[in-house]
C-alpha cells in the first residue's frame, strides 16, 4: 500500500467537483486519471495581465484588467454577426466587448447597462477602435483576487484554462504538507521551499525557477534512491562466480584483432563475472564499435565454465539478426546456439525448451519470450540484453530473479547515452564504453538535399544499384495520411517499383513476422537491391553490401535516431553515403540537427546535443518500460542536480540511518509519490 498520507493525491479525478463524462474525456486524453496527475500537470507558460484604469491603444495585443461600465448594446444583424457591448472606462474611452453566438441574453445578463464590472481579456485594435473578445467578467469588489500573472496549461479539446485552474486549486487543497526528505544543509543552501509550497508556487507562477528546481530535484532524488535500492538489493543476491578457461575464445576466427576498447571492456566484464555478486554492467558503444563480439566473448566465458547464456533483443528482426551473427562468429566451435521468439510454436518450441532444460543448448537468443515462466534453464549464468533503453529497472530485476542463483547481467546499447542520463536511468550499474572503431570500418559521408531534388536522388540511386550496390530508403510513416505530408513507405515503394521493378523490397512494423523476415532475408541475400523501410531497421540490421541510405523527411527524426539509421551503412569495404532529404520550411532545431549530422559521426557528441535539443523523454522514449519517464525535470535540471541528488541519496542510504530514519521515512513517501515502481516493490518486499 502507498503511505496513507498520499491517499488524497492518489484518488481518482472523479472525487473532484465538476468532473462529469464530458470533462473526463479531455482529461483522459492528457493522461490525467488521478489527482496527483493534475498536481504534476505543470503550466507550460503564463500570461502577464496589465492592470490599469485607462484604455490605451498602446496596450493592444496585451491581456489587461480594467473596470468598465457598459453603456450600449449592438445587437447582431444575423447568425454570424457578433453581439457587441459598448463600454467605457472612468475617463470616457470606449471599448467593444465582443461575443460570438446566437444567444445575446447571456452577455446582457453578464453586463447590465450602467453597472460597473471588472473586465479582463486580450485588448485588440479593430480599425480605429478597441475591442476585447469574450472577456472574463467579475464584480468590481473581486478585482483584487485577479492575479497579474496567470498560468497557461497544456489542454485538450473540451478543456479550458479556467477549468484546469479550478481543478488544480482543488488538488492543491487536497495535497498534504509532506515531511521533508531533502538533506537539510542542501535545502538551506539552495533556499528551496517545502514540497507543498513549491507545488503551489509553480502553479501560481510558472516562472518561479526556485519552486520548479525544487520539484525537479525531488524527482531526480527519487530516481537515484530507487536505483541505489535496486543496486543494494542486487548486491545482496548470491550469484555463481564464473571463470572460463579461454578454450572456446581461443578458437574464434576473427577477421581482425579486437580493439583496445573491446579488450578493456571484456576485461571489466570478466572480472565482474568472476565474483559471487551478480554482475550489473552497461556496455555502451557507438554504431559499429563491436559490442556483439564483446557479448559473444562474455557468453563463451559462461559456456566454458559449464553455464548457459541468454541474449535478449527488443524485436524479432533484431533477435534473428543476432542469432545469425553469433552463429557466423562462433562457426566451428562446439557450442549449441538456438533462437526462441513469440512466433515459435509446436515441436520447434518444445525442442528448444527441452534443450534449455537439459543443458544441451549453450546460448539462447530471442525476444522477451526467452524469460517467460515456462522457459527453464539448467544453469543460466549470463543474461545479455541488447538495446537496453527499451527495458526498465523492473525488467532488469525480473531477469535477475529468473535463475535459482541470480545470473550475471550485461546490458548493451548502440545509442550513446549522455552522462546525466546514464546516472538517471542506469545508476545502479557499472559502465563500460567502447570508444574505438574496429579497423576497416568505412567513414560515412552525410549529404543534405532538399525534397525538390527528388528526381536527382532517384537517378543517383539508379547509378548506385547499376554499379552493384544496395541501398536503404527510409520513410517516417508506413502509409499516406490525409493529415500529414510525411513520406510514407508503402507509397514510396510503389513509386520506386515503377522504375526498378522487383529490385525494391519493403519492410515496416505493421507487417507480420514472417513477411518482415522474408523482406530482410531477400535484401541480405541481394535478391532485392533497394529496401524501403520505416525505422524498424534502426538497430541491428547488417548488410555489408549496402553503402547508401536515403532518409526522406529527415527533419522529422531526432538526432540519435538519424545517427542509428546512418549506422546501417559503412559496414562493408566500400565508401558509404547517408543522404538526408529535407522538407522546405525548417525550424531552428531541425536545421541544427541536420547541420550536426553533416559535421560529425561521433555518436557520443550527437547524444549530448540530442539531449540538449530534445530532452530526456524523447531521447530514451516517452516511457521507460516498468518506470515512469521523467515528468518534471529538464535536461538542464539533470545536468545541474544529478550529482547533488546522488550524494544526497548515498548519504541517506549509507550514513543517515537508511530508510528507517525520520528522513528515510519521508524519502519512502517521495518514492511512492514519483512512482518508482522497482523501489516501491522492494519496500513492499516484492
Amino acid at each position: 500500500m502507498r503511505p496513507d498520507i498520499l491517499n488524497p493525491l492518489f484518488a481518482e479525478i472523479s472525487v473532484l467537483k465538476g468532473i462529469g463524462p464530458a470533462l473526463a474525456r479531455p482529461l483522459e486524453r492528457l493522461g490525467l486519471a488521478r489527482a496527483v496527475d493534475i498536481a504534476f500537470h505543470l503550466p507550460v507558460s503564463w500570461v502577464d495581465r496589465h492592470l490599469t484604469d485607462e484604455l490605451d491603444m498602446a496596450d493592444a495585443g496585451r491581456v489587461i484588467g480594467i473596470e468598465l461600465t457598459p453603456v450600449d448594446y449592438k445587437a447582431s444583424g444575423g447568425a454570424r454577426t457578433p453581439f457587441r457591448v459598448q463600454a467605457t472606462d472612468r475617463y470616457g474611452n470606449y471599448v467593444s466587448l465582443v461575443y460570438f453566438g446566437k444567444n445575446s441574453g447571456w452577455p446582457r445578463k453578464l453586463l447590465p447597462l450602467n453597472e460597473a464590472k471588472f473586465v479582463s481579456g486580450k485588448l485588440e485594435s479593430y480599425g480605429e477602435t478597441l475591442q476585447i473578445v469574450h472577456p472574463d467578467v467579475l464584480p468590481p469588489e473581486e478585482a483584487g483576487s485577479v492575479p497579474s500573472r496567470e498560468s497557461v496549461y497544456g489542454l485538450s479539446d473540451g478543456l479550458t484554462n479556467n477549468r484546469m485552474r479550478d481543478l488544480v486549486a482543488q488538488v492543491l487543497a487536497r495535497a498534504p504538507d509532506l515531511p521533508e526528505w531533502i538533506e537539510p544543509s542542501l535545502l538551506a543552501q539552495k533556499g528551496w521551499p517545502r514540497w507543498r509550497e513549491a507545488l503551489t508556487r509553480i502553479h501560481a507562477d510558472p516562472s518561479d525557477a526556485q519552486a520548479r528546481e525544487r520539484l525537479a530535484y525531488d524527482e531526480i532524488l527519487a530516481g537515484q534512491l530507487a536505483l541505489m535500492l535496486v543496486r543494494q538489493s542486487s548486491r545482496r543476491r548470491r550469484g555463481v562466480p564464473i571463470a572460463g578457461d579461454g578454450r572456446l575464445r581461443a578458437m574464434l576466427k576473427l577477421p581482425f584483432a579486437p580493439t583496445g576498447a573491446q579488450r578493456r571492456a571484456f576485461g571489466e566484464i570478466e572480472g565482474d563475472m568472476a565474483q559471487a555478486t551478480p554482475m550489473l554492467r552497461l556496455l555502451q558503444g557507438d554504431v559499429g564499435s563491436g559490442k556483439t563480439l564483446v557479448a559473444l566473448m562474455a557468453l563463451l566465458n559462461a559456456v566454458e565454465a559449464g553455464m548457459q547464456g541468454a541474449m535478449l533483443a527488443p524485436t524479432e528482426i533484431l533477435a534473428r539478426q543476432h542469432y545469425e551473427t553469433l552463429r557466423k562468429m562462433a562457426s566451428g566451435l562446439p557450442v549449441e546456439i538456438a533462437i526462441l521468439t513469440g512466433r515459435d510454436k509446436g515441436k520447434v518450441r518444445e525442442a528448444t525448451l527441452m534443450g534449455l532444460a537439459d543443458g544441451s543448448i549453450d546460448i539462447l537468443v530471442g525476444t522477451h519470450a526467452i524469460f517467460q515462466e515456462k522457459v527453464q534453464y539448467k544453469a543460466l549464468g549470463l543474461a545479455v540484453i541488447d538495446e537496453q533503453h527499451r527495458f526498465g529497472v523492473a525488467q532488469r530485476m525480473m531477469l535477475a530473479n529468473k535463475a535459482t542463483q541470480a545470473p550475471h547481467l550485461l546490458v548493451m546499447t548502440a545509442t550513446p547515452i549522455p552522462r546525466t542520463l546514464t546516472l538517471t536511468y542506469y545508476g545502479e550499474m557499472e559502465v563500460s564504453k567502447l570508444d574505438e572503431m574496429p579497423p576497416g570500418r568505412q567513414p560515412i559521408q552525410t549529404v543534405v538535399m532538399a525534397a525538390t531534388r527528388l528526381d536527382e536522388v532517384v537517378d543517383a540511386l539508379a547509378r548506385h544499384v547499376g554499379g552493384g550496390g544496395q541501398a536503404y530508403w527510409v520513410c517516417p510513416l508506413v502509409e499516406e495520411s490525409e493529415t500529414s505530408d510525411q513520406a510514407a513507405a508503402e507509397a514510396r515503394a510503389e513509386s520506386l517499383r515503377l522504375r526498378f521493378g522487383e529490385a525494391v523490397g519493403l519492410v515496416h512494423g505493421r507487417m507480420k513476422g514472417p513477411d518482415k523476415d522474408a523482406a530482410m532475408e531477400a535484401f541480405a541475400a541481394n535478391r532485392t537491391q533497394i529496401l524501403v523501410a520505416t525505422t524498424v531497421i534502426e538497430v541491428g540490421v547488417d548488410v555489408p553490401n549496402s553503402s547508401l541510405i536515403i532518409i526522406e523527411g529527415a527533419e522529422r527524426f531526432g538526432l540519435a535516431q538519424l545517427h542509428q539509421l546512418r549506422g546501417r551503412v559503412g559496414r562493408g569495404d566500400k565508401p558509404s553515403v547517408c543522404l538526408l532529404i529535407r522538407g522546405g520550411a525548417l525550424g531552428e532545431t531541425s536545421r541544427a540537427r541536420l547541420a550536426l549530422m553533416r559535421e560529425t559521426n561521433d555518436g557520443f557528441l550527437i547524444a549530448e546535443e540530442d539531449l540538449r535539443l530534445r530532452g530526456a523523454g524523447e531521447v530514451l522514449g516517452t516511457r521507460q518500460s516498468g518506470e515512469a519517464a521523467l515528468k518534471l525535470a529538464t535536461p538542464e535540471h539533470m545536468a545541474a542536480l544529478i550529482d547533488p541528488a546522488r550524494d544526497d541519496a548515498r548519504l541517506l542510504i549509507e550514513r543517515d540511518g537508511g530508510l528507517d530514519s525520520a528522513r528515510g521515512q519521508a524519502a519512502r513517501v517521495c518514492l511512492y509519490l514519483f512512482e518508482k515502481d522497482a523501489a516501491v516493490g522492494l519496500l513492499r518486499g516484492g
